[in-house]
């Protein structure tokens, strides 16, 4: 058997998740009192953001311990089983390397890793594409990581933050840049591609924001059908609904999934973001 092995920060659906062959491994998150857990397992994004509303000192995040990685390879070893290992972008988070040490800890060749250089939403793509490839197209496992590898760099995600201070505080862009989600009710667009965030886009309050966002869409060549997309929130649903109106009124596009930031990529991103993951045509 073919594992597909992940991290939380994919922030797979509860249907992805309980696939047949799936793994998460879980990273966590503290808040300044001492309070959190490990996400998706002991604390939900719902927790996540009404105790961020509350507190003035930003959360921390932290890479999954080896161990958590070396249970899964050692149960793989024994049972026979490849893994292919799709994992949140090495420049954003330690997790990575760390799987990759836990694999040689406990000497576990039969893993293949795929660094996705992207995150939540655009990370989950892939676990579904790979998903795709093993229960349908009957993919070994290095041709699966090699399609992987090629759909990785057409993956986008866009999003609307109402700060680039959370961003700043956990040191994923410098302040020079971050000054800009704060003026005159300027409100950042956000971009997630190449393993890095960049800032590609502003406008003035959440509506200007959301154009200048349709506008990168229009610039990068539109959605790949084919992968459909997702929308993305963090803790309100409803700042999805024109975006899901102007992906299906302007891009003709049906169907789409919705899905919830967690707890690792909400400490970063913070409350009020809403964004999409998607596909660029090739």
């Amino acid at each position: 058997m073919i594992r597909i092995l992940t991290d939380s920060a994919s922030d797979l659906t509860a249907t992805d998740s309980a696939r047949p062959g799936v793994y998460t491994v879980p990273l966590s998150v503290t808040f300044a009192d001492g309070t959190g857990g490990l996400d998706g397992v002991e604390l939900t994004a719902d927790e996540f953001y009404a105790h961020l509303k509350v507190d003035k000192v930003p959360p921390r995040t932290s890479q999954p311990s080896p161990q958590s990685f070396m249970t899964i390879f050692e149960d793989a070893k024994e049972n026979g089983d490849q893994v292919i290992a799709i994992l949140i972008s090495s420049n954003l988070s330690g997790t990575y390397q760390c799987a990759r040490l836990a694999a040689e800890s406990c000497d576990f060749e039969d893993v293949f890793f795929v660094d996705s250089r992207t995150a939540s939403q655009g990370e989950a793509i892939l676990v579904r594409e790979a998903l795709r490839l093993r229960d349908e197209e009957h993919l070994p496992a290095h041709a699966i990581v090699a399609e992987l590898e090629q759909l990785k760099q057409r993956i986008r995600v866009l999003a609307v933050v109402d700060s680039l201070k959370h961003l700043q505080k956990g040191g994923r862009l410098p302040a020079a840049v971050a000054i800009v989600g704060g003026a005159l009710g300027i409100k950042p667009v956000l971009a997630l591609f190449d393993g890095a965030i960049h800032l590609v886009d502003k406008g003035r309050g959440r509506p200007g924001a959301l154009v200048a966002m349709y506008r990168q869409l229009d610039k990068l060549g539109g959605v790949d059908p084919a992968y459909g997309y997702t929308l993305l929130y963090s803790d309100d649903k409803q700042l999805t609904a024109p975006v899901h109106h102007y992906l299906h009124q302007n891009l003709h596009l049906t169907g789409g999934r919705v899905g919830q930031i967690g707890p690792t990529i909400g400490t970063h991103v913070g409350p009020g973001v809403v964004g999409v993951a998607f596909v660029i045509p090739e």
